[in-house]
């Protein structure tokens, strides 16, 4: 039988993107959840960041299992192993760090849930590697830029990389970083705006992630 952990990394690899958000509004975060899910998106992380995110979190694990059977559902900005606890008892999938966090990478990995870190030297990606560490998110990607990985790919050849941060919707920039070698892009505000979200434009929300999604494949094929 097929790993856990294995299952969501080729969901994220097949899907080609991981959006990514938060939005203090329990309502709001819903929402958009709903809203991805209908464009074809199976895999969504959502941020921790602040009081309100675990909460949020719950009550979006609810209406996943009611609404969305499949969709997996993870939680990023993970940074100590209490966080990583909290969220897999409250129903994460999958766990993603702005950094690599070998106490989480030792928790992931020992009770098979995936872990991605963010990593942005080839310091730290040999170390998550020796962890054993899979996948690692390239932070900020828009900082490290698809050369970075141009130029270190070949030291990891076991290793599938996706970057975070600045990751624009345009093809140009998408297919920058296919080329170079990711497995898939991490989005976030480029694809989910503050302003998005503010008019609670789920329609919008809905089309330009079902276009991104469509352009990762055309790009993939």
């Amino acid at each position: 039988m097929m790993s856990k952990t294995q299952q969501i990394t080729d969901a994220i690899v097949q899907q080609g993107i991981l959006p990514l958000y938060f939005n203090p509004d329990e309502t709001v975060s819903v929402d958009i959840l709903r809203a991805v899910h209908k464009a074809g998106i199976k895999a969504v992380e959502y941020t921790n960041r602040g009081e309100a995110a675990l909460n949020n979190f719950k009550k979006m694990v609810v209406v996943r299992n009611s609404e969305m059977p499949g969709m997996l559902l993870g939680v990023g900005t993970i940074k100590n192993l209490q966080e990583a606890k909290n969220y897999v008892s409250a129903g994460a999938d999958f766990l993603v760090s702005p950094g690599f966090v070998k106490e989480v990478a030792d928790y992931a990995l020992g009770n098979d849930i995936f872990y991605a870190p963010g990593c942005m030297t080839p310091g730290e990606i040999i170390a998550a590697e020796n962890c054993g560490v899979k996948f690692i998110k390239l932070f900020p990607g828009n900082m490290l830029g698809p050369e970075f990985l141009s130029g270190i790919k070949d030291i990891f050849p076991k290793l599938l990389f996706m970057p975070t941060g600045g990751v624009d919707t345009t093809r140009e920039n998408i297919e920058g970083w296919f080329k170079a070698g990711v497995c898939a892009v991490g989005m976030g505000s480029k694809l989910i705006s503050k302003k998005l979200m503010q008019e609670k434009d789920y329609q919008t929300i809905e089309n330009e992630s079902r276009a991104v999604l469509e352009l990762i494949q055309a790009i993939k094929n």
